[in-house]
């Protein structure tokens, strides 16, 4: 596929996808969200590849949908809003959430609606000091997708989320690292070289056992205690015979640095 509205590159198992429709603020069209699952669909099928960072091309990191690629005329018939989140952003997020690698989310500027929560579904969040997070969906009548009704409570508890949810504010990338919504918040010139260096570690990273931690993770909050300690258990179990293991012992051992190979 040809893309016009992403850039897409693969090397030294880096995938760098960035969001590019700088114009409108990284907006998603149809169009854009069939390019960036083609996008991902190769991401998931090349297994050289052992991290992805995903960031938006100018000023902004994404405004969610360009409402004029969806525009409802007075008079003329519903949008089924529904049948958007099912075919786009529901399985954009699930996909994010599922890849069996490190996602890393820079965020270069405002992200907003959907684009606020596409950042969110990544593990590790970074955002320039003039990034801001804006739940902009009430200001339309609307809820937060994209799973913002999932991730807000479960990152800054309910108090904030209801906040943030209900009257749409802005928020600074500086107040988001303070309340725990994203990982860290850099100086805006640091940004890219830092996302950047974060990628090249975890491509040499031992992707397999980070795989597993971050769907543990994500586990955790709907599994007992006991459900829990079953599952590390089982990734355990499962990860005490991968080749990662069996060198990062011998590298200490030897104690010199291990050489991952993702498996």
């Amino acid at each position: 596929m040809t893309y016009k509205n992403i850039l897409f590159e693969l090397g030294d198992g880096i995938a760098q996808l960035t969001l590019n429709r700088p114009d409108k603020l990284n907006s998603f069209t149809a169009e854009m969200h069939e390019e960036v699952r083609d996008a991902l669909n190769r991401v998931q099928a090349d297994s050289s590849v052992r991290v992805l960072l995903l960031t938006g091309a100018g000023r902004g990191f994404c405004a969610g949908q360009d409402l004029a690629d969806r525009a409802v005329a007075p008079g003329s018939a519903a949008v089924d809003l529904g049948e958007s989140i099912d075919k786009y952003y529901a399985p954009l997020v699930r996909t994010l959430r599922a890849l069996p690698m490190p996602v890393i989310c820079a965020v270069n500027g405002v992200a907003a609606g959907a684009g606020a929560n596409i950042a969110l579904a990544g593990d590790i969040v970074l955002a320039a000091k003039s990034a801001s997070f804006i739940e902009a969906f009430c200001k339309l009548g609307l809820i937060p997708d994209t799973g913002g009704t999932y991730f807000l409570p479960r990152l800054i508890g309910t108090a904030r989320a209801m906040g943030l949810a209900m009257l749409g504010d802005k928020l600074s990338a500086e107040r988001a690292e303070q309340w725990g919504l994203i990982w860290k918040c850099v100086d805006d010139e640091q940004l890219a070289n830092e996302a950047l260096t974060l990628a090249r570690h975890f491509a040499k990273a031992p992707t397999r056992g980070l795989a597993r931690t971050k769907q543990a993770l994500y586990a955790s909050p709907s599994n007992t205690f006991d459900q829990q300690l079953d599952l590390e258990r089982d990734f355990m179990r499962e990860l005490g015979v991968s080749e990662d293991y069996k060198e990062g012992v011998a590298a200490f051992m030897e104690k010199r640095a291990p050489q991952f190979k993702g498996k």
